[in-house]
């Protein structure tokens, strides 16, 4: 029998037009005060959610910086190890967000629907498809650590110093796995600030511990390059145990029994669904590697500048999932509740928030990119290639904030096909070629795969906004 449903806050009276008390908003949301969004006027649950999302989100970022920021201190090679490694487990983060898609989409519906005895069935699959995927993914890629880092196009000297550091980050996958695939339960249930609270904990230890592990700080050994992955795994492991910990005791909307751990029907859609997610985040992710591979052509140089300046983008864009992320939960519990309209205008109203927060991003990071790319690297070629990538990448922010609210909307309504398709024709077809073409035929270098990227994605947003105002994604079902 599952647990009784949080006792909601009553709806507001208030039109979704008018205007929310935001410093309100802000503390009830990283309370984590229950609500039914289904009822609640849509800027208040827009915000509800967003803002642990975005906190959630953030630390992430943070912990991406913390890495790169501690690392740097090691040299270029070390850089380009970290870019090269973190490039190949994006194909592990494609397989885990994936199935987060297939987890947000199907636990958002069935709460829509106030059936949490499915949603917590739902849970219980997707924690042990997790589980078989990353034991699976870790002993085939941390066996093969050195030979994927010199596939990827390092030097010799670069996979003898990164061999470890990859063994570790590849065979310890399982906590990227089930961190993601968990808060991704929680974001669909509604229960976001229990996302946020798990990467505050597992990345504040993260950023606690990196400096510890790679300098030998006080009790801890000098690990070097090694001890960032071996900081990130534990940092990871410890925020599992306090996501397992609530889900089991009953403190959000799921409880987790043993019965929901046994094989199901239901496993049958999760697949499905994951199965487009995985192929989508696979697509979008191995045009990263292919721009990675191109650039490797060009020296650890371009490699560690533009690893600079991606993760600083990444720390940007994070906050900017959370607002996506919002939205795909209110399509998610919308649809489910039946109310399509609903839907639509929460993924408008989280779209325009997204594009005012990057838009400004943009600007400081264009504005202020050698100061910005200053801060991680004294080496004259790094600090080039950094400020380069940096700005132009930067250049289509407003685009990319609304191109995700745009995907997340087809993923939170369980259409993972269509943005399988998009991501298909503008990264596959459209990014990667285009990079080559650009970097060597015509002559460009590294500065030819900056420029691809925020032509791709522009693509990739008009494409999709035609395909959300043709509504199809409204009559889905999961």
């Amino acid at each position: 029998m599952s647990a009784p449903e949080p006792t909601p806050v009553p709806p507001s009276p208030e039109s979704d037009d008018q205007p929310v008390s935001v410093g309100r908003a802000i503390v009830d949301a990283l309370r984590g005060v229950a609500h039914d969004y289904t009822t609640l006027p849509l800027k208040r649950a827009v915000l509800f959610l967003a803002v642990p999302m975005v906190m959630e989100m953030i630390m992430e970022s943070l912990f991406a910086l913390a890495d790169v920021f501690w690392v740097s201190r090691l040299g270029r090679e070390a850089i380009a190890v970290v870019g090269l490694t973190e490039s190949v487990m994006s194909l592990i983060y494609a397989v885990a967000i994936g199935i987060c898609f297939a987890a947000g989409a199907i636990v958002s519906r069935r709460i829509g629907e106030k059936d949490t005895a499915r949603a917590a069935q739902a849970a219980g699959q997707i924690i042990l498809l997790g589980v078989g995927l990353s034991a699976l993914l870790g002993v085939i890629m941390g066996l093969n650590a050195g030979r994927l880092l010199a596939f990827m196009g390092a030097t010799p000297e670069v996979v003898e110093l990164g061999r470890p550091f990859a063994t570790v980050m590849y065979g310890g996958n399982a906590t990227v796995f089930l961190i993601f695939l968990i808060n991704a339960i929680f974001r669909g249930a509604g229960d976001p600030a229990l996302a946020m609270r798990t990467l505050i904990l597992a990345n504040g230890l993260n950023l606690i511990l990196d400096p510890c592990f790679i300098f030998g700080w006080g009790p801890f050994p000098e690990l070097g390059l090694t001890g960032a992955a071996v900081a990130t795994n534990l940092g990871r492991g410890i925020g599992i145990v306090y996501q397992v910990w609530h889900l089991t005791r009953g403190q959000g909307r799921i409880t987790l029994h043993w019965s929901d751990l046994r094989p199901r029907a239901e496993a049958a859609t999760i697949l499905r669904t994951s199965g487009n997610g995985i192929a989508q985040l696979l697509i979008s992710t191995t045009s990263w590697v292919g721009l990675f591979k191109i650039l490797a052509v060009f020296g650890s140089a371009a490699l560690a500048g533009y690893t600079i300046a991606i993760r600083l983008i990444m720390f940007a864009l994070m906050p900017a999932w959370g607002l996506s992320n919002a939205g795909a939960t209110l399509v998610g519990q919308n649809l489910g509740a039946r109310q399509p309209d609903r839907a639509e205008r929460a993924v408008r109203i989280a779209t325009r928030y997204n594009v005012i927060f990057l838009s400004l991003v943009g600007v400081v990071f264009i504005a202020l990119s050698p100061i910005i790319i200053g801060a991680f690297t004294t080496d004259p070629a790094v600090f080039a290639e950094g400020v380069r990538s940096l700005w132009i990448v930067s250049l289509a922010f407003p685009l990319y904030a609304a191109g995700m609210c745009l995907e997340g909307t087809f993923n939170g309504a369980g259409d993972t096909w269509t943005p399988t398709r998009l991501n298909f024709f503008t990264m596959w077809l459209g990014q990667v070629p285009l990079a080559w073409l650009l970097s060597s035929p015509l002559g460009l270098g590294p500065t030819g795969v900056y420029i691809a990227v925020p032509i791709a994605f522009s693509a990739l947003t008009i494409w999709s906004w035609f395909l959300f105002r043709a509504g199809h994604w409204k009559a889905h079902v999961v």
